[in-house]
């Protein structure tokens, strides 16, 4: 089992294409599956971790309700923002400037065969970053993503989650608000959820939060919770 994953930053790049990007590298290791298995091979497959930020769009899951974007067409370029359907799980969010976005590509034959357990990690590698910030993050029941005083009047969604898979295979990911303009989820109903906020790391911390820093709490939160040999840069 190939335990190390490959690093990439992608910088900031268009959703439509990082969504792509990640189709193809999910396929080429779905492609790599099936033929270990229709010659009997044990070639190892890889695994891709993704860092992104995306210029101003909104996203719709496939199970999503289009009523929970609150702009037509016209508004939408007004803010300088994009719309996508996508095929995900989850509702509506927002992705922007200022918000780390994390892609795991992963086998998960190399890992564990669990989605469930796939997802609650995710979660937990975010609430691990925010506890070494001071932030007491945690699962709201009921409800994806990672939240700030979940179950009380005062909940706020500080990390949305969503995630595909085909044959064990991962992609999409996290989106950790660290000094994202929270202003443009007033547009939107997040992850459909009514009368719930949001906040970032720089609201509750009171003072901008460089995002490589955090970035590196993430990998090294990731690590011990997947049991990563070795993250290896990939150009």
């Amino acid at each position: 089992m190939n335990k190390n994953i490959l690093l990439k930053n992608l910088g900031i790049k268009d959703y439509k294409e990082t969504w792509d990007y990640q189709t193809e590298l999910l396929q080429e290791i779905v492609d790599q599956k099936i033929s270990n298995r229709k010659n009997n091979e044990s070639i190892e497959t890889k695994n891709h971790f993704m860092f992104v930020e995306h210029p101003h769009v909104y996203t719709l899951g496939k199970s999503g309700d289009l009523e929970n974007l609150l702009l037509n067409e016209k508004q939408l370029k007004e803010k300088g923002a994009t719309f996508y359907k996508i095929n995900r799980g989850g509702d509506i969010t927002y992705h922007g400037p200022g918000q780390i976005v994390g892609y795991p590509i992963l086998d998960l034959e190399n890992f564990f065969t669990d989605i469930h357990k796939y997802l609650r990690f995710l979660e937990e590698v975010i609430i691990l970053t925010l506890s070494d910030y001071g932030l007491k993050a945690e699962r709201s029941d009921g409800e994806t993503g990672v939240w700030l005083d979940a179950g009380t009047p005062f909940a706020r969604k500080i990390c949305a989650m969503g995630i595909r898979s085909t044959r064990w295979v991962t992609m999409h990911g996290f989106a950790l608000n660290v000094n994202v303009n929270l202003g443009y989820f007033d547009n939107i109903i997040p992850c459909g959820i009514r009368g719930k906020a949001v906040t970032s790391m720089e609201v509750e911390l009171g003072k901008k939060i460089p995002l490589e820093e955090v970035q590196r709490k993430i990998l090294i939160n990731f690590n011990a919770l997947f049991g990563v040999e070795a993250f290896k840069q990939s150009l």
